[in-house]
């Protein structure tokens, strides 16, 4: 009996550095919650957005797995009442896309930024790092709705300690040949100019992830 336990403690002992090893190599699980522009909206889902952003990754040799958490048509507050179930268990890291229906709807500025704080705090809660991916309110809601809009993405970044992109579409929105024919969202060479224009930002998000598998 002494014999077996002693045989089992050193198998525990062999063990425990290999998991730790297992635990350090394993692939980043970044988690892209957002709405119809993270989702692939009129995209196959291997032109979607978190689809080419893998495949970007794994081309510049970054074994990371992207989820594809988006569900067109949600805002902020959507997106908030279904994080629980959207973000698995084994995430890694967030990127956070939500706002732009919102906008669209002409949704009070506050209660987009109130959304979005609880999503960050929900996230940080299991000690995740987000990248904040920020929203531009469509021009013809005025330019003070513009402003304050534009500024809750800033400010809650400053306020979390977030990694900010300030604007989702950088690079697609408005330009000849990138959109789909509803002129808001990307086609696929729309989407690829976003992930080229984001790496740098999910370069971060991934470093800080490694940081802490590292602490």
């Amino acid at each position: 009996m002494k014999r077996t336990a002693s045989l089992l403690i050193m198998l525990a002992g062999l063990l425990a550095p290999l998991r730790a090893i297992a635990a350090e190599t394993q692939a980043p699980v970044i988690t892209a919650l957002g709405d119809s522009l993270t989702a692939g909206l009129g995209l196959p889902q291997d032109q979607a957005f978190p689809a080419q952003l893998e495949a970007a990754l794994k081309a510049r040799g970054t074994d990371a797995t992207v989820i594809n958490a988006g569900v067109s048509g949600d805002t902020a507050a959507a997106g908030l009442a279904r994080l629980d179930w959207a973000l698995p268990d084994n995430a890694s890291a967030v990127i956070l896309e939500l706002g732009a229906n919102d906008a669209l709807q002409g949704l009070p500025p506050d209660g987009t930024k109130q959304a979005l704080s609880k999503i960050i705090e929900a996230v940080q809660a299991r000690g995740l790092p987000i990248l904040l991916a920020g929203m531009e309110a469509p021009p013809n809601m005025g330019k003070d709705y513009a402003d304050r809009f534009r500024a809750i993405y800033a400010d809650l970044a400053a306020r979390y300690h977030l990694i900010l992109y300030p604007f989702f579409l950088e690079g697609a929105a408005l330009h000849d040949g990138m959109t789909q024919g509803d002129g808001m969202h990307p086609n696929a060479k729309g989407v690829a100019v976003i992930v080229a224009n984001i790496l740098p930002k999910v370069g971060e998000l991934l470093a800080q992830v490694k940081a802490k598998g590292a602490n």
